[in-house]
């Protein structure tokens, strides 16, 4: 089993990752005491999937246990669902000792963060990632929140899990395409932070795609130590933290205007490669580097370019909502090399334009 430390002081926590981790969330949560009960949070879908092995887990290891469920899909991430499940937190009688287990995706992962910050002002709550994006990136770091109309994620909270049980054996079960959507986020740690494992992704590329656990585990901790190290380093997103964001700026207008139905790795992939379109444009970036950035991402499946339809005046509008937009002026993370971003507001609109145009 790897296990990696989010330094957060009183508040810092581990990541387990291990193949069959599941199976023993029980008798963990048992020996950790984090609540005298828990509920599991899921979708329909991850619920039929993976909700028995959890809860006959859980039974086994004698902790009390329910399991409520929403609608899969981003469509659910809203804050209607979130007073939906709290009331029904409130009719099992959850009070304060209580906690949540988060079992799902990043929508899920996201829906279950908010709703512990925000239940009772605040109960325990676990994350177990059952999606490669999830485990290598919405899990980890305590983001939490839901969308409105005006944009995503604009409603939320930072709120830190206890633990994060990763088990690299359910991505077996996990369809191709979201394979490929937790992908993208695989290449954004690489391009933001460290050169060598985009080498790596590159050369291992085959190994990946076949889901060889060996080497998605390395893959997968490689990117949670990124993180972590980060996220240490700043909690709240002051600054540093703001690297993460590396493809998420353009890649969530492109998100929003597709009415969410671009899946969010394939919108930042879609982002980072218009990342690197405007690097190129502002001359910090090298044009053989954005184009290696551009091959990476297109060999693994992933889009490149924005759909044709999209029009640039409405993600323009996506980008003003954006929260990372502040003062009406939008911030990118840029590459000036792989391995290494800027972050800044000083983007030329017409620059902008051009990217969203796809010339």
């Amino acid at each position: 089993m790897k296990t990696i430390r989010v330094g957060l002081g009183d508040r810092g926590y581990d990541i387990l990752i291990a193949e069959g981790l599941l199976s023993g969330v029980g008798e963990d949560l048992k020996a950790k005491g984090f609540a005298k009960r828990y509920v599991v949070v899921s979708d329909t879908r991850v619920a039929e999937l993976f909700g028995g092995r959890l809860m006959d887990s859980l039974a086994a290891a004698g902790v009390r246990a329910d399991l409520i469920t929403f609608p899969h899909g981003e469509a659910s991430k809203h804050l209607g669902t979130v007073a939906g499940l709290a009331s029904q937190l409130a009719a099992l009688g959850v009070d304060r000792k209580d906690g949540l287990i988060a079992l799902g995706g990043g929508v899920t992962g996201d829906i279950t963060g908010f709703l512990a910050a925000v239940y009772m002002r605040g109960i325990p709550f676990v994350q177990i990632p059952t999606t490669l994006l999830a485990q290598v990136d919405s899990s980890v770091g305590g983001k939490t929140g839901v969308d409105i109309p005006e944009g995503k994620n604009l409603v939320g909270a930072f709120y830190q899990p206890l633990r994060v049980y990763i088990d690299s054996g359910v991505l077996h079960e996990l369809p191709s395409d979201e394979l490929l959507n937790g992908l993208a986020e695989v290449i954004k740690y690489s391009v933001i932070r460290d050169p060598d494992f985009f080498v790596s992704l590159r050369e291992q590329r085959q190994a990946i795609l076949a889901r060889e656990l060996s080497v998605l585990e390395e893959v997968i901790a490689r990117c949670c130590s990124i993180k972590a190290e980060v996220v240490a380093a700043d909690e709240r997103e002051a600054d540093l933290r703001r690297i993460l964001n590396f493809g998420h700026t353009i890649g969530h207008a492109v998100e929003a205007a597709s009415d969410y139905t671009l899946p969010h790795g394939m919108a930042v992939g879609i982002g980072m490669v218009a990342a690197c379109g405007l690097a190129v444009g502002k001359g910090i970036m090298a044009k053989a580097d954005a184009d290696g950035v551009r091959e990476l991402i297109a060999d693994y499946g992933l889009p490149v370019a924005i759909p044709a339809g999209f029009a640039p005046q409405r993600l323009k509008g996506f980008l003003k909502t954006d929260k990372k937009t502040v003062g009406g002026r939008p911030f990118f993370v840029l590459p000036t090399k792989i391995g290494a971003v800027v972050i800044t507001d000083d983007v030329d609109e017409l620059l902008v334009e051009r990217v969203l145009s796809g010339s």
